[in-house]
């Protein structure tokens, strides 16, 4: 196993990928370590995790904006964020269960893999929330980008350029991210009995509504037990979420429940359960199995999931839900990982793209992870990572950068 380096500031930082970048010796960057196994398999003589980098530099409720070392544990931030009613939007999920990994979720490996949960439908993206990053380049230098308000754009295009990065372009030290206030409460509207077509209409219908459905998830017959320890009611269950404040949640929970009620029967949970049910939706609990059969995170047209899943059915074995009202289709496959029918089949459909998240190390070696780019974006990201790792030390091989479709 390659040695684990943890620098302890900034400089230490990089003045070890300036040694490694001179000596043209590769670096496998990390943060906690939670998603390793993520991606293509990378050849490395040692790992640099930026866990040591830790600690809330700046806090302000009033801002609503927070700057951090990248290495800060997730939950330390999610503590200080709690304490003073507020929240990061896109709902950061947790990945140890499925990935079957320890160690801790970090801030900075959250946006280097840009990590949004169920809100993202109406939040947007973890990249969304990004306004200032601090991260060491393959040249070894420190680079500056953003700022701690929106407004002060310099630099915003290089921000968003280092989220959902993975690494290979430089090592976040230090990030600054918008928070918002966190909902007093929440309520979910359960609709049972729907198949995966029905329950698409189902979640469309019920965005358009002017009740601000803030998740819209499909859970089929296959994987519905595994949600609130079974405690759903029979059947296949469509989950809407409405968040804020307790009068109006209650208000626009009956208005979407009877405006529901010509799709299924509908129930309703209280704060509690839902809590518990999006995180499990948000962590893909399902298919925190212990094991390493393949999983895959599709992102397509909402309305094409259920089309995709009821193709690949014909074609081989697979398990799937879907989140963010369809758009977002979580899929075990059941032997093989299909990448190539997969693929095809997304293509057909409109487009969209499949990430392999998770599988073997034999699959990881011989499976593309990430979509394959088309020839002309495949060569702008080339160029995008000689710009800033020109020796190719930092992740080499991590993403299909380079590698046309």
């Amino acid at each position: 196993m390659a040695p684990q380096l943890t620098p302890a500031t900034e400089t230490e930082a990089a003045e070890i990928i300036r040694d490694h970048a001179e000596r043209a010796v590769p670096l496998e960057i990390r943060g906690g370590g939670t998603r390793a196994g993520f991606g293509n398999p990378v050849q490395a003589a040692a790992t640099l995790s930026s866990s040591g980098l830790s600690g809330i530099l700046t806090y302000n409720p009033a801002e609503m904006v927070m700057t951090a070392r990248a290495g800060t544990p997730v939950a330390e931030i999610e503590a200080a964020l709690d304490a003073n009613g507020q929240a990061m939007a896109f709902e950061p999920p947790d990945h140890r269960s499925i990935m079957g990994t320890a160690g801790e979720p970090t801030i900075g490996g959250i946006f280097a893999v840009n990590a949004s949960g169920p809100r993202r439908i109406t939040a947007a993206a973890a990249r969304d929330s990004l306004l200032g990053v601090r991260f060491v380049n393959g040249h070894g230098e420190v680079v500056k980008a953003g700022g701690r308000v929106m407004k002060n754009v310099t630099g915003l295009d290089l921000v968003k350029l280092m989220a959902g990065s993975h690494g290979m372009l430089g090592l976040l030290t230090e990030v600054t991210f918008k928070v918002l206030p966190r909902p007093k409460t929440v309520a979910t509207i359960v609709l049972s009995g729907l198949d995966d077509e029905a329950a698409t209409h189902a979640m469309a219908a019920a965005m358009a509504l002017p009740v601000e459905v803030s998740g819209a998830a499909h859970l089929p017959e296959s994987v519905k037990s595994r949600f609130l320890s079974g405690g759903l009611p029979d059947g296949p269950a469509t989950v809407l979420r409405v968040e804020g404040l307790e009068a109006s949640v209650t208000v626009r929970a009956e208005k979407l429940a009877s405006a529901m009620q010509r799709f299924a029967p509908t129930t309703r949970l209280g704060p509690e359960e839902s809590a518990v049910l999006w995180r499990e939706i948000r962590d893909v609990k399902p298919y925190a199995d212990g094991t390493m059969r393949p999983l895959w995170r599709v992102s397509v047209a909402p309305s094409q999931g259920e089309k995709l899943v009821a193709a690949l059915r014909l074609a081989t074995g697979v398990d799937a839900f879907y989140d963010w009202q369809g758009g977002l289709v979580w899929m075990r496959m059941e032997a093989d990982p299909e990448a190539d029918i997969l693929r095809r089949y997304i293509r057909a459909l409109g487009g969209g793209h499949a990430t392999l998240m998770r599988a073997s190390a034999a699959v990881r070696a011989s499976v593309a992870a990430f979509e394959p780019q088309e020839l002309a974006l495949a060569l702008l990201s080339q160029r995008v990572k000689a710009k800033f790792d020109p020796v190719g030390i930092l992740n080499p091989g991590r993403m299909t950068t380079g590698e046309p479709a």
